[in-house]
């Protein structure tokens, strides 16, 4: 297979992926089992268009694959019936007409997944796993743990939904209190892998991230009186703002403090700032989203990183962090407690972190204190730090800029 094929069939899968799963799922009425039979047509895709060519409707094609492949599967359990041979005559003569992508499909797929019959942890792992297309040792990674814990976890989910026979529709409003949080956690960790991603030779993922922004804005209108929703549209849009200055020429990472803020798309931070309004007019306090959407507005606000109210993010990340008990967002409290009091503050925090050893694995640790270690003039020791955080690392050009790093000390 030529790397053109394979990376056309990995960007067909990334933008339709998705689409496929909950186009099959409405048909099947089985989640689980819809995004096994999207993979199998994946699996053909790979096997035929080197040689056949990539199709003009990519998107239709795996789907008319995936359903063929429930119809044969159906066939050989003997439960064909009517509708079935319907559906099979349908599909031979008019698949790719049928190709019409629907946006609330995909925020089905979202809300069935989130079904309360799984643990939350169960329901955002599945839901990464069918909706962004993240491979499951893209999602192990964010979740930091094994690889096979990650496949077991997706595979009873599907097993448990498929059992349980949930529907595959978005539930009525009195139910949604069940499912929400899964969902909205869910869409900021699509956000957030589009944000940073954890593998690959990118540094963002717009694609990932412009789906989560989309689902985020449809969650917060199905649910205009959920100020979390308007806080995590709030978020992103805040975050999303600094793509353009977040990646050098070369496609290397460019930290906070180095972007060019000019370049910081301000129509989208003006949008952030109403969203984080809207959250806040409802006076029910911050929750999670609406505390991180704060901080980032308090740098989107800000002039340069001296200008930044670096008091007020400690703050708002001591009361996210007693909200959240999040290793990572330890580890920002105290990146920001070293610009608004000292280094060595700041490092013995991390400290504390390390004896804890809730981010062992991670590269973000070691990254973190090895840029104090430097700051603090002990080089030695940051350079060991730094090269620690490059072996973690997985996102090829944050290796490459930690090794950058270690070249100037």
């Amino acid at each position: 297979m030529t790397d053109d094929v394979r990376r056309t069939v990995e960007a067909v899968w990334r933008i339709e992926g998705a689409r496929v799963v909950a186009t099959v799922a409405r048909m099947v009425g089985d989640v689980g089992l819809a995004e096994d039979l999207a993979q199998d047509a994946l699996a053909d895709a790979l096997a035929q268009w080197p040689e056949s060519g990539v199709p003009r409707n990519a998107g239709a094609w795996l789907t008319a694959v995936a359903k063929r492949r429930a119809i044969d599967a159906w066939r050989r359990s003997e439960r064909l019936d009517e509708r079935y041979r319907t559906m099979a005559h349908d599909l031979g003569t008019a698949a790719e007409q049928e190709w019409e992508p629907i946006e609330d499909d995909v925020l089905k797929l979202v809300f069935a997944a989130c079904h309360p019959v799984l643990s939350r942890e169960a329901q955002v792992a599945l839901t990464l796993r069918v909706v962004s297309g993240l491979t499951t040792e893209e999602i192990a990674r964010m979740f930091l743990v094994p690889v096979p814990t990650m496949q077991q976890r997706i595979v009873r989910a599907k097993k448990t939904l498929s059992a349980a026979r949930v529907p595959f529709a978005v539930p009525e409003p009195h139910e949604w209190g069940k499912r929400l949080s899964a969902v909205l956690a869910v869409v900021y960790l699509v956000f957030t892998e589009g944000y940073a991603a954890t593998s690959g030779d990118r540094v963002i993922r717009a694609d990932l991230a412009g789906e989560a922004l989309r689902l985020g804005r449809m969650v917060a209108a199905l649910a205009p009186r959920e100020p979390e929703a308007h806080a995590l549209v709030a978020l992103m849009e805040i975050q999303a703002s600094r793509f353009a200055a977040r990646v050098g020429p070369d496609g290397s990472p460019v930290l906070l403090a180095d972007q060019d803020r000019s370049r910081w798309d301000r129509g989208q931070i003006t949008r952030g700032l109403a969203a984080l309004a809207r959250a806040d007019a409802f006076a029910r306090g911050r929750g999670p989203y609406g505390l991180q959407a704060a901080i980032a507005a308090c740098h989107a606000r800000a002039a340069d990183v001296a200008d930044t109210d670096w008091e007020q993010i400690v703050t708002l990340y001591t009361a996210l962090e007693q909200l959240t008990k999040n290793p990572v967002v330890t580890l920002n409290r105290a990146v920001a407690v070293s610009m608004a009091a000292d280094p060595a503050t700041a490092l013995r925090i991390l400290d504390e972190e390390l004896d804890a050893k809730r981010l062992a694995g991670s590269h973000l640790l070691p990254s973190a204190r090895g840029e104090l270690l430097a700051r603090l003039g002990r080089t030695d020791e940051a350079r060991e730090e730094l090269r620690r955080a490059a072996d973690l690392a997985g996102n090829e050009r944050q290796r490459a800029v930690l090794l950058e790093r270690i070249a100037t000390l």
